[in-house]
């Protein structure tokens, strides 16, 4: 079955209604250098991702500078896993690897020439829509038939992002038939606010796709 991933929670409330609404995984964005309403301080990235239940995943998303720099803040925040946006190139996110027991997401393009690189040093790939900066968040889609040729050719779990919502995430789950998908500005009602009936439909319409039930 497809899991879902809800990114960019800020605040107690959105994170408690998220997993209530049956998430797998709580994205919760900590330093990263591009302009987001989604970022939040280390403080408030510990508290989030301490209150994530057992079984559901809490993922620290970021974009360091340095290894070092990515180890300081994964022991501080501690969550389960961490999404590394376009900031380390695939030996330093190797070298990462090799130093926390956290499962590593290196966030990819679909056109990157490094996506094999990247595969051959991260648990796991998030394909998504990325800007210039290198971070994602953008809103926007992509070409879903070039994912599912990533599905298809790399061993790693493939994480789908990029302009998904609650009407088209089920067509994305079908075309794709990722590991996972992940969505943020999707299921909002404002800039790091999450609407909660919104982020009840995409999780609901993401499973019942991965099921053939839709």
């Amino acid at each position: 079955m497809t899991r879902v991933k809800i990114c960019g929670v800020t605040d107690s409330v959105d994170r408690d209604a998220v997993v209530r609404a049956g998430t797998d995984a709580v994205g919760v964005i900590h330093g990263v250098p591009v302009d987001t309403p989604r970022e939040v301080n280390e403080e408030t990235a510990e508290t989030l991702v301490e209150g994530v239940p057992p079984f559901v995943t809490s993922v620290l998303v970021t974009m360091p500078t340095t290894v070092q720099e990515a180890v300081r803040r994964i022991d501080r925040v501690e969550p389960d896993a961490v999404q590394v946006h376009d900031s380390l190139s695939p030996a330093e996110l190797g070298a990462l690897n090799s130093r926390v027991t956290q499962d590593i997401i290196a966030v990819v393009g679909t056109d990157a020439p490094t996506i094999a690189d990247y595969a051959a040093h991260a648990d796991a790939l998030l394909v998504d829509s990325v800007d210039a900066d290198g971070g994602g968040g953008t809103g926007e889609t992509h070409d879903w038939e070039r994912t599912r040729d990533l599905v298809d050719s790399l061993d790693v779990p493939v994480v789908l992002a990029g302009g998904l919502t609650p009407e088209n995430v089920a067509e994305a789950v079908e075309t794709v038939a990722p590991f996972a998908v992940d969505v943020a500005s999707g299921v909002e009602s404002a800039g790091g606010t999450k609407d909660h009936d919104a982020v009840g439909r995409f999780v609901r319409n993401a499973k019942r796709a991965s099921e053939g039930t839709v």
